[in-house]
């Protein structure tokens, strides 16, 4: 990859060379499983494949604020795909998502496994299963769903673009990186200004909607991604700040924030969930280390 000018796109594309970078041993342009591996299968209903990526983030926390109101049948084991591995290519994994993306879930409550990828759609499907987080009001719903889809049309802005070629690309590009800069302070700047009349982004309830942003651009405020936060001067940002802070005290984040990861302090690493005594044996262990 070069950083000038000075390349000239073929006829043809040909895959004859890694991309480069953090994520080259997994990037390919085909589709379909490399290795065979059965998903495991717990004792809940509700069956998560994921990592703790913002995407897999919105899934564990949807599910920890489901249980959290009482909704027993949200019970949910979650188990660790290791995208860094390839999990993601396995044959038990692509039959769940076809597209080798985490968060795949498969509910088995009922006579027929049911299927769901994409974390938007996940937490949709959630959302009018239990009856949660999403308005049934019509307007309410409206407001709600855009956001939830600008969040899915925006973050590979953020991710795909900014933070790959600012923290993962093998060459600075200043161009790359200017223009996903430009767009990600856009988005910094869409959110801020609607934070700034409303409490939550649809509303003055909390949905799917804080859900499924809150994991990239509270996280993004916070300073948790790409080590970015001075490049971009977050702190400009005060609504999204505040409403970072504010999602960040709910219970139910923090411990949907612990679910499937593999990074920071081993103390906030749950990397598989089967019960929610998981996370009070994970307390026990980090005051035992104390």
């Amino acid at each position: 990859m070069s950083a000038t000018n000075d390349y000239t796109p073929p006829k043809v594309w040909i895959w004859d060379k890694e991309s480069g970078g953090r994520f080259a041993n997994i990037n390919r342009p085909i589709a379909g499983p490399t290795h065979d591996k059965e998903l495991p299968i717990g004792r809940h209903p509700l069956q998560l494949y994921s990592q703790g990526t913002p995407n897999g983030v919105k899934v564990t926390i949807m599910l920890e604020e489901l249980l959290a109101l009482g909704h027993d049948g949200a019970e949910y084991d979650a188990w660790l795909i290791n995208i860094n591995d390839g999990d993601q290519f396995g044959s038990g994994f692509v039959a769940v998502n076809p597209n080798s993306k985490i968060p795949a879930l498969v509910d088995r409550s009922g006579p027929k496994p049911i299927r769901v990828f994409e974390s938007g759609s996940i937490l949709v499907y959630l959302a009018e299963k239990f009856g949660a987080f999403l308005p049934t009001e019509t307007a309410a719903r409206a407001e709600c769903l855009s956001w939830l889809f600008w969040q899915m049309g925006s973050a590979p802005y953020l991710g795909g673009g900014f933070g790959h070629f600012y923290a993962y690309a093998p060459t600075k590009i200043e161009y790359a990186i200017d223009r996903f800069a430009m767009e990600t302070k856009r988005q910094l700047d869409v959110l801020d200004r609607r934070l700034a009349e409303s409490e939550y982004l649809g509303g003055s309830e909390y949905t799917i909607a804080d859900i499924a942003v809150w994991p990239w651009y509270g996280g993004l405020v916070k300073g948790r991604q790409y080590d970015a936060a001075e490049f971009l001067q977050v702190q400009e940002y005060k609504n999204v700040l505040r409403w970072a802070n504010q999602i960040e005290e709910r219970p139910a984040v923090r411990r949907g924030r612990m679910v499937n990861r593999t990074s920071g302090e081993l103390s906030t690493q749950l990397r598989e969930r089967h019960d929610a005594s998981d996370f009070e044996m994970k307390t026990q262990d980090k005051l035992a280390a104390k």
